[in-house]
């Protein structure tokens, strides 16, 4: 007689085979599973260490009963399943009629109704109550029995458009996709109390076409792009992550800010100049330079304007640019880009505190004029809830003092050798050292603190052997030990770090003439950088702002990448 063997312990109904090796789970659904109660012997154990015994009749009995019910819930399910097998097929051959029969209607604009004026989304508010004609992109879609409802996108703003009746029941609009590309006329109707719609109106449309699909299944939008995607894949489809509305908010209000920035500049007396992008000389050192040949000619993609800006003070007085600088550094940091727009200006006849004091007023007087303005305020709302604008005076800490504080809260840094290179324990791990006068500040250490401060910080007075060689030294009553500190500052923003750099420059011929033999530097390409001290010097400073690091401040995003329309950073420039 076979026998069947059930193990309550460890057992298993849907994988088990009523062997000894791979026992069922119950004794019901081994007798579901079997010849039937007299010709198979079952045995059973509840405890995975104790010995299988046959089961009892009165055990076989109740089993039996709950095989019987096993075979009805089987029965039930089987039942069931063609049940909806049968409805699918029936809501699919009900579909495919409502197809085929949805080609022959053919929509026409009524030349009856009033004449359609073509407006943007943005521009719409003025024509409720009107007849309008919009074009955009699909941005939503939903349907709701014989009603399809759209959120048209334009780039201006979101529309609600409601398609019902004979427009809601042709070919294009039973096949309509995301991201189609469609004409929409009808009536603009303030919406009813109570609902809510972008912009508070409607569209209720009476004519509409497609004027260019988007594909569906497998190559539809939302499968190329979701919530879901991995980091790399949004890189590579970035041209797709454009069309979402974080993304695309996050591009306005760039837009916003540097219109904000001009508009502060120009109330400053600042003159905007355009610098060119291809140099021949360096500015912040050569590790970082990207160089080409240029007909023959070694050149570089510029790291900064600053040189050129400096040019331009004696006969346009103090000027500014926003232009791409490019820096070779091998970093994947959350706030470096190969290639990011450089905010740049020059100012002539200042002290260093003057310069200090500028850049704190026109990074306020923009932020207040995002704040309150309608559409940047409503943005920056959306991107980052809780932001308040940044009380003024800024922190002012010397290089000095930010050592004694890291050292003071136990903040240490990874201890390098000679070249450069961290030091490692026995166990592989870097050693941390304190901070000492002469150490470059780590970003790590340099953010933490700032976070921890909570306010914008200047940091300034950097030794002369951390930064370029065009920044000019402080006066000697100033000096400590053996270092000579520099007129330099750099602005620390929590969350973000340093989101400007700036500095007083060389004014004396002779002395720039040392510091480019301190740094290895051919005065000869300089020429005309030096022409300037040659020819009517002046006390003069100026700075640097990258715009991403200060939009990701802004808008309290995690990377700087997400604050740049097709970032560029170490190994990526597509698409």
């Amino acid at each position: 007689m076979p026998i069947t063997y059930v193990d309550e312990a460890v057992g298993s109904d849907e994988t088990g085979e009523g062997t000894q090796e791979l026992p069922y789970k119950s004794l019901a659904f081994a007798v579901y599973s079997g010849d039937g109660v007299d010709s198979v012997k079952y045995l059973i154990r509840k405890d995975a260490t104790a010995d299988y015994d046959e089961a009892t009749q009165s055990a076989l009995k109740k089993a039996k009963k709950g095989a019987d019910g096993i075979q009805k819930k089987k029965k039930k399910a089987e039942e069931l399943a063609s049940r909806e097998d049968n409805e699918k097929k029936a809501e699919r051959e009900r579909k495919e009629k409502l197809l085929e029969e949805s080609k022959k209607i053919v929509l026409e604009e009524d030349p009856a109704l009033p004449k359609a004026t073509k407006t943007k989304i943005g521009s719409a508010a003025p024509h409720r109550g009107e007849r309008v004609r919009v074009c955009g992109w699909v941005h939503r879609l939903r349907s709701q029995k014989d009603i399809i409802f759209i959120v048209l996108r334009d780039g201006t703003g979101f529309l609600q458009s409601v398609l019902s009746g004979r427009v809601a029941q042709t070919y294009d609009a039973l096949t309509l996709t995301l991201e189609s590309s469609v004409e929409l006329v009808g009536v603009l109707k303030e919406v009813p109390e109570g609902k809510t719609a972008p912009g508070g109106h409607e569209l209720v449309v009476d004519y509409w076409k497609v004027l260019g699909p988007a594909p569906g299944a497998d190559d539809a939008f939302t499968n190329r792009l979701n919530e879901k995607s991995d980091p790399s894949i949004l890189a590579d489809l970035r041209h797709l992550v454009l069309r979402g509305e974080t993304a695309s908010s996050v591009l306005r209000l760039r837009a916003h800010l540097l219109t904000a920035f001009r508009e502060t500049y120009i109330s400053h007396n600042l003159l905007e100049v355009t610098p060119p992008c291809v140099v021949q000389t360096q500015v912040e050192g050569g590790a970082t330079l990207f160089k080409f040949d240029y007909y023959g000619q070694p050149a570089f993609l510029t790291q900064s304007s600053q040189l050129y800006l400096e040019t331009c003070l004696p006969s346009l007085g103090d000027v500014f640019c926003i232009q791409e600088s490019f820096r070779a550094e091998n970093s994947h940091t959350r706030r470096h880009l190969s290639e990011y727009t450089h905010m740049e200006a020059e100012l002539a006849f200042i002290t260093f505190d003057d310069l200090m004091t500028h850049i704190e007023a026109i990074i306020c007087e923009t932020v207040d004029k995002i704040v309150s303005q309608p559409g940047p305020a409503a943005l920056l709302k959306h991107l980052n809830p809780d932001f308040k604008p940044p009380a003024r005076p800024f922190r002012r800490m010397s290089y000095v003092d930010a050592i004694a504080w890291l050292n003071e809260h136990c903040i240490k840094h990874e201890k390098e050798d000679a070249e450069g290179n961290v030091v490692k324990d026995e166990a592989g791990n870097p050693i941390m050292v304190e901070h000492a006068v002469g150490d470059d500040i780590a970003e790590a250490a340099e953010r933490q603190m700032t976070d921890i401060i909570g306010t914008p910080i200047f940091l300034y007075g950097f030794p002369a052997e951390l930064k370029a060689f065009y920044m000019k030294k402080m006066p000697a009553d100033k000096q400590e030990g053996n270092h000579v500190f520099t007129e330099s500052c750099d602005l620390l923003m929590p969350g973000v770090g340093e989101i400007v750099g700036g500095s007083m420059r060389i004014a004396d011929s002779e002395e720039l003439l040392a510091a480019y033999k301190r740094e290895g530097i051919d005065p000869e390409p300089y020429y005309w950088f030096t022409d300037q001290r040659k020819y009517g010097t002046c006390e003069h400073g100026g700075y640097g702002l990258g715009v991403e690091r200060f939009l990701a401040w802004l808008a309290n995003r995690y990377t700087v990448r997400e604050c740049s329309l097709y970032p560029r950073w170490p190994g990526k420039a597509t698409p």
